[in-house]
C-alpha cells in the first residue's frame, strides 16, 4: 500500500476552504446558503450599518423579501412553508446574521418562535389563517413571554389569563419582545388556573398596545417592544390547544437556539474575513499587518475557534435532522458559539485598530449585537447550568 502524497493548499484560502466546509453539504444545503446569502447581499448588507446608526428596521418591507426567498418558516411542513432540514435552516441563519444578528432576530421570532408555535400547538384554524401569510412576510408575528421582573424564570410569570364566561382575558406586561410593534398577530403566555397556557393574540385586538423600546446600544436594527395586554378579551378559540405548561414556549425557545447556534457563525465569520482582508491591505512599518507574527496568531485563533463552532453547528443539525437534539445539546452550541463569536469580534476590532469602531466596517456593530445574543434565549449561565445538569443530575437553577 503505498503513502498517498501530501497534499499542498496554495494561500490565501479562506477559512471555510481551510476547513473545507463546503465538503460537508450537500446539493440543496448550498443552493438554500447561496439564496440567503443572496438576499441579504441585495437586500440588508447595503443598508444594515445606515439602520443600526438610525436604530430602526424596515420590518414589513424586508419580511416580504425574506418570504419571497422562501427562509421564514422554512423548516416548517405545509401550511406555505417550505418544509426543509433544520441543518439548511441553520445555514440560512447563519447567512442572515453575517449581515446582522437584527435581521436573523427577525427571522428567529417569525419562524422559529411565533410560526412554530402555532404548527405545533395551534388548532387548525390558527395554521390556516396565520401561517401561509407568516410564511410570505405578509403578517408579522412576535412572541410574549418575557416580562420585565422575569426573564430566565418564566414560570414566574405575572401576566394572567382568566374566563369570563365562554371568554378569556389576559392582563399583564411582556418586554424585549422583537417584532413586537410591527407584528399582526402576538403569540402570548399567561398564567391560567390550571397552568401557563398560550394564546394568540391579533394585535388589532383592544386592550393589546405595543410599544417601541428606544435607546439601545445593541441589535439596533431590530424593532423590540414592550406589550401590555389591559384586559384583552379573546374567544375561547383563541387558546392553543396542543400544549399546556412551560414545555411549550421551552420548546419553542429551544428551536429559536437552535438557529441562533448557527447565526452566531455568521456573524463571527464576518468579523473573520473582514480582519484577513484589512491584515491584507493595512501597511504598517512597510509591510501589510498581515505579515507580522502577532497579527497572524490572532488571524489562526479566530479561524480555529470559527471552524469549530462551524462544525459543532453541522453536528448539531445532523443530529437534529435525524432524531432530535435534546435541549442540553442545544445548550452546548449556544453557550460555545456565541461565547466564541464574540471573542473573534472583539479579537478582530484589535486588528482594525480605531477603524475597528467604525460604521465603515461591520466588526464593532457585530460585536454589539452579541452581547444581546449572548444573553437572549437563555443566558450563558443557564446554559452552562442546563449541560451542568445533565451531566451530573443535580439542579443548580434553584
Amino acid at each position: 500500500m503505498t503513502a498517498s502524497p501530501t497534499r499542498r493548499l496554495k494561500p490565501p484560502v479562506t477559512p471555510d476552504e481551510l476547513f473545507e466546509i463546503d465538503h460537508l453539504l450537500d446539493e440543496e444545503e448550498r443552493a438554500i446558503r447561496a439564496t440567503a446569502r443572496d438576499v441579504v447581499a441585495e437586500h440588508v448588507r447595503p443598508h444594515v450599518a445606515g439602520w443600526y446608526e438610525a436604530g430602526e428596521l424596515p420590518v414589513r418591507e424586508l419580511a416580504l423579501e425574506l418570504g419571497r426567498a422562501g427562509l421564514l418558516g422554512m423548516h416548517l411542513e405545509g401550511y406555505g412553508c417550505a418544509g426543509t432540514s433544520a441543518t439548511a435552516y441553520g445555514l440560512a441563519c447563519l447567512e442572515v446574521e453575517a449581515a446582522d444578528s437584527g435581521v436573523r432576530s427577525l427571522v428567529s421570532v417569525q419562524g422559529s418562535l411565533a410560526m412554530f408555535a402555532i404548527h405545533a400547538f395551534g388548532s387548525e384554524e390558527h395554521k390556516d389563517e396565520w401561517l401561509p401569510r407568516m410564511a410570505t412576510g405578509e403578517a408579522i408575528g412576535c412572541f410574549g413571554l418575557t416580562e420585565p421582573d422575569f426573564g430566565s424564570n418564566p414560570g414566574g410569570m405575572r401576566t394572567r389569563a382568566r374566563r369570563d364566561g365562554a371568554d378569556w382575558v389576559l392582563d399583564g406586561t411582556k418586554t424585549w419582545i422583537t417584532n413586537g410593534s410591527v407584528a399582526q398577530v402576538a403569540v402570548v403566555w399567561a398564567q391560567t388556573d390550571d397552568g401557563v397556557r398560550g394564546f394568540v393574540v391579533p394585535t388589532s385586538t383592544p386592550g393589546f398596545t405595543a410599544t417601541t423600546i428606544h435607546h439601545k446600544m445593541s441589535l439596533r436594527a431590530s424593532v423590540t417592544s414592550e406589550l401590555v395586554l389591559d384586559g384583552v378579551r379573546l374567544p375561547a378559540s383563541a387558546e392553543l390547544p396542543g400544549v399546556q405548561g412551560l414545555k411549550g414556549p421551552l420548546s419553542c425557545l429551544n428551536e429559536a437556539r437552535f438557529g441562533i447556534v448557527f447565526g452566531a457563525v455568521g456573524a463571527a465569520r464576518d468579523c473573520l474575513l473582514t480582519a484577513l482582508d484589512y491584515a491584507g491591505t493595512r501597511v504598517q512599518f512597510d509591510r501589510p499587518i498581515g505579515a507580522f507574527q502577532l497579527t497572524q496568531a490572532k488571524l489562526a485563533d479566530m479561524t480555529l475557534e470559527y471552524g469549530k463552532a462551524l462544525l459543532l453547528a453541522l453536528h448539531l443539525g445532523r443530529i437534529k435532522d435525524e432524531h432530535g437534539a435534546a435541549p442540553a445539546q442545544i445548550s452546548l452550541g449556544k453557550l460555545n458559539n456565541v461565547r466564541e463569536a464574540i471573542q473573534i469580534a472583539r479579537t478582530s476590532r484589535t486588528i482594525l485598530g480605531a477603524n475597528g469602531i467604525s460604521a465603515e466596517y461591520p466588526v464593532m456593530r457585530h460585536a454589539n449585537n452579541l452581547e444581546s445574543v449572548l444573553t437572549y434565549e437563555g443566558t450563558s449561565e443557564m446554559h452552562a447550568l442546563t449541560i451542568g445538569q445533565v451531566l451530573t443530575g443535580e439542579q443548580a437553577f434553584r
